[in-house]
């Protein structure tokens, strides 16, 4: 059977189902971490009748052990993971002062640790069975901050970082790790937020997801340590 147990967190968020919607139609089985549950029953729910999955609520993505024991359940389930797709993350803008500092260590922790802790935990996995794909979802402002984006800039510049080191380290297993550097997603509470913007060059997030799916998949071996735009028209 061809390598198709891709892992994805955050899975019932905006871009997180739209992923695990493609892969689903590719016939990929999936290890869905979510942190709410109910979100993630709904999601399954949506999902082809015949798509194989392992739902696991509640992973603390911060702590490594929970990110272990995630990849355990995952392989005790399916033998073996060959991709991870990581969608959590937050933004958040702040100048840079005293009241800033509280956002540079929680923007640190949502947005690298995070990639950290659930990357660290899975690539033993995938070394052993010398093959893997990581995605994970980066930013523009990691390459060039603006105003009020040191804390958010820095947070994205450490997870490009990471996935270049991860991409460095593992050429001779077979794994490949890249970033998306996505524009303004088209979603709900981006329209929200920003009633009166041109969403014209908004990308939706299944054209996001189409790109992941690429990356995942094993054509894309080739494809390693890049941090690839995702910016729309």
């Amino acid at each position: 059977m061809k390598p198709n147990v891709i892992m994805v967190t955050g899975a019932a968020g905006n871009l997180g189902s739209a992923v695990v919607a493609e892969l689903a139609s590719r016939g990929a089985r999936l290890v869905c971490l979510e942190r709410n549950a109910v979100s993630l029953d709904e999601l399954v729910s949506r999902l082809p009748a015949e798509t194989e999955i392992l739902k696991l609520p509640g992973v603390d993505l911060t702590d490594f052990e929970a990110c272990r024991n995630a990849v355990l359940k995952s392989e005790e389930r399916f033998g073996e993971i060959h991709g991870l797709v990581n969608t959590v993350g937050g933004f958040r803008m702040t100048p840079v002062g005293e009241a800033g500092l509280a956002e540079w260590d929680t923007l640190l922790t949502l947005n690298a640790r995070t990639a950290y802790a659930i990357s660290a935990a899975i690539l033993p996995a995938m070394q052993k069975a010398r093959y893997g794909r990581i995605v994970h979802i980066a930013a523009a402002p990691g390459l060039k901050a603006g105003a009020r984006q040191a804390a958010y800039a820095a947070s994205k510049a450490a997870l490009i970082r990471l996935t270049e080191a991860i991409a460095a380290e593992n050429r001779t297993y077979r794994i490949t790790a890249n970033c998306i550097l996505p524009g303004t997603i088209d979603t709900p509470e981006n329209r929200a937020a920003m009633p009166d913007a041109n969403t014209d060059s908004w990308v939706p997030a299944g054209a996001i997801a189409h790109l992941i799916a690429y990356l995942v998949s094993p054509e894309a071996g080739a494809v390693t340590g890049a941090s690839i735009p995702a910016t729309g028209f």
